[in-house]
């Protein structure tokens, strides 16, 4: 299967259609009668589609099996067919796009087998996905024009003892996203972080290094005194992700606010915990520039 783990988790919500066409009025009548020898043919289906959503990972080889938190089925009878709509929600870091498709021609399965000894000619039409919510396509981030400033703060790296590596994880996740960075590397000193940070002319400025517990690890401190505005959701995202992978990410003090419309970060050192943190929050936290575009125009 894909790996996901680098996903955060959000609600996902997809609906697909299935299309039962029946050769006669009679068919559809005996379904409203609830005169088909089999059953009741809605609800025997709903309860088939119900078992079709949840065994699509049992299935599909490549889905990933998920918690299935709603699935609503809904039929509506136009002349002589019958066209089934398939809800399928979850809270979860991939689509339920499959899962509503499965669910939809499982339904429609279902209603063909108990149709067939009354009606020969039953057809399967459309099976298709009507729309999906969540993830990328619902929060696309128009990145455009945006420019970073990347500092790395370490004093071995800054002494050339050190090779950087957590900086160039960072700039290549900014390039992805089509964000022009540039990147600069300085020693574990308040002086430096501050002058760092003022000089800096790009919209969003990201400090990796220096969020630790040791005695040199003044990065947080500094830059907190320069913010106008803490960011405190942003801090607690990156946490919680960094610790759903690891145990000692609870003693990272990343940090992020705003200092004069500018965005700045600061981030963990290690390589890893640099480049989980810029999953935990990006693309969704540069929505934050549409929020400070708007209020320039207040």
């Amino acid at each position: 299967m894909v790996d996901i783990t680098h996903k955060i988790n959000t609600l996902r919500e997809a609906t697909a259609i299935a299309i039962v066409r029946t050769s006669s009025e009679e068919t559809i009548k005996a379904i409203q009668r609830n005169s088909v020898p089999k059953g009741n043919v809605f609800e025997m289906a709903k309860a088939a589609g119900l078992l079709g959503v949840k065994k699509t990972p049992d299935l599909l080889p490549d889905c990933h099996p998920m918690p299935i938190e709603y699935t609503g089925i809904e039929y509506e009878i136009n002349g002589h067919e019958i066209k089934i709509s398939m809800t399928v929600k979850t809270i979860y870091k991939t689509g339920v796009e499959v899962e509503a498709m499965h669910g939809a021609s499982i339904v429609a399965l279902t209603i063909y087998d108990m149709l067939k000894p009354i009606d020969k000619n039953v057809e399967i039409g459309t099976i298709k996905l009507q729309q999906k919510k969540g993830g990328k396509s619902s929060y696309k981030i128009d990145a455009e024009g945006l420019t970073a400033k990347v500092v790395v703060c370490s004093d071995t790296i800054s002494k050339g003892k050190g090779k950087d590596k957590a900086g160039k994880a960072i700039v290549s996740k900014l390039e992805e996203l089509g964000i022009k960075a540039e990147k600069v590397i300085i020693p574990d000193e308040a002086e430096e972080i501050t002058s760092a940070l003022i000089k800096a002319e790009t919209e969003l400025v990201i400090f990796t290094g220096g969020t630790g517990v040791g005695p040199r690890d003044v990065t947080p401190e500094t830059i907190e005194s320069l913010l106008d505005l803490r960011l405190k959701g942003v801090e607690e995202q990156m946490r919680n992700y960094g610790q759903q992978r690891m145990p000692y990410a609870m003693l990272s003090r990343s940090v992020a606010g705003i200092v004069k419309d500018k965005v700045v970060l600061a981030l963990p050192g290690s390589t890893k915990g640099a480049a989980e943190c810029m999953d935990a929050i990006f693309p969704h936290v540069l929505h934050i520039f549409k929020v400070i575009e708007g209020k320039r125009h207040d």
